[in-house]
């Protein structure tokens, strides 16, 4: 992770939820995390495409020239990202897993900025994972922020850390077996590449690989 306010959500959220694979929501005590409410929201699982905010902090909705509360997470990404990030948020939702996001923003003028973000499970219980707990931040600060707001993101790199903790890269640019080879905007911010073989447990979804997670 990249930015500072990411580690220390990824890390307060994982001191929450202990030996579990994630902590209840109504262990979040807003006021430990203080520092990162501006940039931090939640989202609620309400069905099959449909992650509303049920709360976003200030400087996100200010960044995006927008209340951000009751809009689809969904509808902020551009079209050739929705259904990798729908396939992450049920990665979320179902398995529990963390996942940490390169994303590059852009605003009414065309200019771009790059941005990170994280999305961790909260439970109602049990396995049910109904809450997205998350933070968004940019990379730097560019002058245009606050004035041209952002109208749209998309993904620069994808990462799911699953319960036990092992991470597992997805990103466009490393294949599956057999599979094109598909580029992004940064390839700056893939990881090392990893052999074919190392993918051999894994499965298609979409243009991602994704791999079984929970503890064993």
């Amino acid at each position: 992770m990249k930015h500072r306010n990411t580690r220390e959500l990824y890390d307060y959220w994982s001191r929450l939820r202990g030996p579990n694979a994630a902590p209840q929501r109504g262990a979040i005590e807003p006021a430990e995390i203080h520092g990162l409410l501006g940039d931090t929201f939640i989202l609620e699982s309400a069905g099959p495409t449909q992650y509303p905010f049920r709360l976003a902090g200030t400087r996100l909705c200010s960044h995006f020239g927008r209340e951000l509360k009751g809009r689809n997470f969904l509808s902020l990404w551009g079209d050739e990202d929705i259904e990798a990030i729908d396939t992450l948020l049920t990665a979320v939702c179902v398995d529990a897993a963390a996942a940490v996001i390169g994303v590059e923003t852009l605003n009414d003028r065309g200019q771009t900025a790059p941005w990170e973000m994280v999305v961790l499970p909260l439970s109602r219980g049990g396995k049910l994972y109904d809450r997205i707990l998350g933070l968004m931040a940019p990379l730097d600060r560019p002058y245009w922020l606050d004035i041209h707001p952002v109208i749209r993101q998309s993904i620069t790199s994808l990462r799911l850390i699953w319960p036990d903790e092992r991470p597992v890269l997805l990103h466009p640019s490393i294949p599956a077996p057999g599979a094109p080879m598909l580029r992004t905007s940064r390839q700056e911010d893939a990881l090392p590449e990893m052999p074919a073989g190392a993918l051999a447990g894994g499965r298609r979804h979409h243009h991602l690989v994704v791999f079984d997670g929970g503890k064993r």
